[in-house]
């Protein structure tokens, strides 16, 4: 496939992002999901291991969907100067621009993905909730310090944007997106919002708008995190859908087939729905 942009470049301090990196090249199965399903993966990945035994080697990304959107357009990324493979057999997001993008260069066709899961925004803070943040309007402020996903990579932005908008209309999107950058009050995420969970442990900032599962996760882990809910429809919680698809060149397309299948089966479906996520299939 012709690269179409240059090789983008993995942080080297998002290595726990790269699962199974040491068998990459002979994967019986390549995944790219979205960044917000790392704490599921595990379990998700063991109870298809145990469906199907013979899909042994599971190299799996969970970055940002745009940084693996650019990694499949150049047909490949690069991680510690090492090229990690382009072209993964499964392919999930948040943006239906993206799976739009890969039905355009012939990847996909339009019949190839599908909705299988939803999630919701909601804003996480410090326990206690110190600056006494109570809706989205209070990003606003001049003492709120706000970790917000960086529109260029995350997909979340494009939500949390819309959130912004229906709470306050471009002005607040203009204050939180430009005025607060500018002073130094808005702090964009360098790959993605798992960053932000550190940034209020460690006091750098007040807040940040996330995917309610990132807060559960936190919650599970015992960190010393809350949840602010601002409601729906503010979270946008009819418009979030996640979409997953297999690639026409990939290297393991049966492999891909099934693990399509069972994501969309009860099993997989309930042990997103334990991490907080909403499932799109109920049945078998």
């Amino acid at each position: 496939m012709a690269k179409d942009r240059e090789l983008p470049e993995i942080p080297s301090e998002r290595g726990d992002d790269l699962h199974g990196l040491e068998w990459a090249e002979e994967a019986d199965l390549i995944l790219f999901v979205a960044g917000n399903q790392f704490m599921v993966m595990p379990e998700l990945l063991e109870a298809f291991q145990k469906k199907h035994p013979e899909i042994k080697r599971i190299f799996y990304e969970t970055l940002p969907p745009r940084l693996e959107l650019k990694q499949i357009l150049a047909g490949g990324a690069l991680f510690k100067g090492r090229l990690i493979p382009g072209i993964p057999d499964v392919y999930a997001s948040v943006s239906l621009e993206a799976m739009e993008r890969l039905s355009e260069i012939g990847l996909i066709q339009p019949e190839d993905y599908f909705i299988y899961l939803h999630n919701r925004i909601v804003l996480m803070v410090p326990q206690g909730n110190p600056k006494d943040i109570r809706e989205v309007a209070d990003l606003a402020r001049e003492d709120v310090r706000i970790s917000q996903p960086n529109p260029e990579f995350e997909d979340i932005a494009t939500y949390i944007l819309e959130m912004y908008r229906q709470a306050g209309g471009e002005e607040l999107v203009h204050r939180i997106m430009e005025e607060k950058r500018s002073l130094g009050t808005t702090l964009l995420t360098v790959v993605h919002h798992r960053e932000t969970p550190k940034r209020l442990l460690e006091g750098v900032c007040d807040v940040g708008p996330v995917w309610a599962t990132e807060v559960i996760e936190a919650q599970r882990r015992g960190l010393p995190l809350e949840m602010v809910d601002p409601g729906a429809p503010l979270d946008q919680r009819d418009k979030v859908n996640y979409y997953i698809t297999s690639l026409r060149k990939a290297r393991n397309p049966e492999a891909a087939q099934k693990f399509l299948n069972f994501i969309k089966g009860r099993e997989a479906q309930k042990i997103y729905a334990n991490y907080g996520f909403v499932p799109e299939f109920t049945g078998s």
